[in-house]
């Protein structure tokens, strides 16, 4: 095996790291990360929409620094910049040597979408790097046969899994492949079916609440499926070039192929096949390109070991792959941090960024819903309650309503309706979210009177999924809450109006 380039991989993801936590406080936290604040407050064995690890994560992190956005940036940054070694190992696991580790390490650190999630701590963000090292020592367990490195497997696999349930689709796709194209011969002993046993252990209680509970996530899928993030099926190649890179698409590309064609790759076929499966899967059932995210690393790995040789022979010159790389990091920038003054986001390219635009106007939105509780007479405003159409909204005004002396938030959007429930009948609520005549439709199914009353803006002209929405005043219940509160309740990315 060829030795592992430390000193530049080190140096490399030192950088990356240095340049992640430089952003990480520009702007403000995402909308998952006021969603994950808040479900730390109220720890579970699972939630409608996710297993419990983020929330968890998210409380220690708020135990010991607070609710700094510097601390839970930090912590990203830390787990995705391990990813940028991870890759590096992956390649030198398949004989690559220093030039296939940089390579592999490099298309890692400057993936757009690989760059975002190291930006804010996102389930993805974990899942990426548990995925990512699974790979790694599946890697391992295929060369050595050794049962450690399956059953460590199995312990990646575990943690992914309390992130995100997406990785039993991985697993399930490498089983496929290694079924279509080998090793066979592995599958007919005790080590992978004991790391089975290792990844699922861990996610009992999980799975036991969401049995218990009618399994929400079936439905949070559904409802995944259903959004038009990346144009859809449409969009689901075309980003997927985007989202790893367009300057490092073709090397993932390359290496998918060579595993299928290269002699020296022939024991690793199975993860080609998966891939594929992963990617037929995906469209067949409305998934994001995101989706195979955990599986890039391989395939850039597999697509340098290849070139490694060739560019040698070619004798390229040495600053054409440093430069390559360096504008591919340049571009990923611009797409995905928060390098422009918040004045021009909306002129940026990060305009339609979702990662970018869900970061901003929170605080001007909470602002906004203490000044229309401002309005209302002193003697109700001790009575209000504060509902929100979806969890981000509900996230801001719990973390940054304090300064104005607003009660808790309400929102039946996910995990959120499991939160807390209004306990006082008859005062005014405050409903903020619903848009427009659907909007006032929508909420004189549970008030008779329904006023407009404020309007989010985030103030810099930014076309985000909040901006221009309504904040009203509601009066009347037409039922106690006992009986509205489980009407309220859905599932998706967003709110329901």
């Amino acid at each position: 095996m060829p030795a592992v380039a430390w000193r530049p991989v080190l140096v490399l993801t030192a950088f990356y790291w240095a340049v992640l936590v430089a952003a990480s406080g520009r702007y403000g936290f995402h909308r998952d990360e006021l969603y994950f604040i808040e479900a730390g407050r109220h720890p579970a064995w699972g939630y409608p929409d996710q297993p419990p690890l983020l929330p968890l994560l998210m409380r220690a992190i708020t135990a010991v620094s607070g609710e700094s956005i510097v601390a839970v940036r930090v912590v990203a940054a830390s787990i995705v910049a391990a990813g940028v070694v991870v890759a590096a190992l992956t390649a030198r696991e398949l004989n690559g040597g220093r030039t296939a580790q940089l390579m592999t390490s490099a298309a890692y650190a400057v993936s757009p979408f690989i760059l975002s999630a190291g930006h804010s701590l996102y389930t993805v963000t974990v899942d990426l790097l548990a995925t990512t090292a699974l790979i790694w020592l599946l890697l391992r367990w295929v060369r050595t046969g050794q049962a450690v490195w399956a059953l460590t497997a199995g312990a990646a696999a575990a943690v992914a899994l309390q992130a995100k349930y997406l990785v039993a689709f991985v697993l399930a796709a490498i089983f496929a492949g290694m079924l279509i194209a080998g090793p066979r011969d592995l599958l007919r002993r005790a080590a992978p079916w004991a790391a089975v046993v290792v990844a699922v252990i861990p996610s009992i209680p999980s799975l036991l609440w969401q049995h218990a509970h009618g399994w929400p996530q079936l439905g949070m899928a559904e409802a995944i499926g259903t959004n038009d993030d990346f144009l859809g099926r449409p969009g689901f190649l075309p980003y997927l070039v985007i989202l790893t890179g367009p300057l490092t698409s073709p090397l993932w590309a390359y290496g998918w192929l060579r595993l299928f064609r290269s002699p020296r790759l022939h024991r690793y076929r199975f993860l080609g096949w998966a891939y594929l499966i992963l990617v037929v899967t995906f469209l067949a059932t409305g998934g994001k390109p995101n989706y195979l995210a955990g599986m890039w690393a391989v395939l850039w790995a597999a697509g340098a070991v290849e070139l490694e040789s060739r560019l040698a022979a070619a004798r390229w010159p040495r600053p054409v792959l440093p430069g390559l790389y360096a504008v591919a990091g340049a571009l990923a920038a611009v797409m995905s941090l928060p390098i422009y003054p918040v004045t021009w986001l909306a002129r940026s390219p990060q305009a339609t960024n979702s990662a970018t635009t869900e970061t901003v106007g929170w605080p001007e939105l909470v602002a906004e819903v203490a000044r229309v509780r401002d309005t209302l007479p002193p003697a109700e405003r001790p009575l209000v309650t504060i509902m929100a159409d979806n969890y981000g909204e509900a996230g801001a005004i719990d973390l940054y309503g304090g300064r104005y002396g607003l009660p808790p938030a309400h929102s039946g959007h996910n995990g959120y309706r499991d939160f807390r429930v209004p306990a006082r009948d008859g005062g005014p609520t405050i409903f903020v979210g619903p848009r427009g005549a659907a909007g006032r439709a929508y909420l004189t199914r549970f008030w008779h009177e329904v006023t407009p009353a404020g309007r989010i803006d985030n103030g810099v002209g930014l076309a985000g999924k909040e901006q221009g929405r309504t904040i009203w005043i509601c009066r009347g219940q037409r039922a106690p809450w006992r009986e509205l509160w489980p009407r309220f309740a859905h599932l998706g990315m967003t709110g329901r109006a």
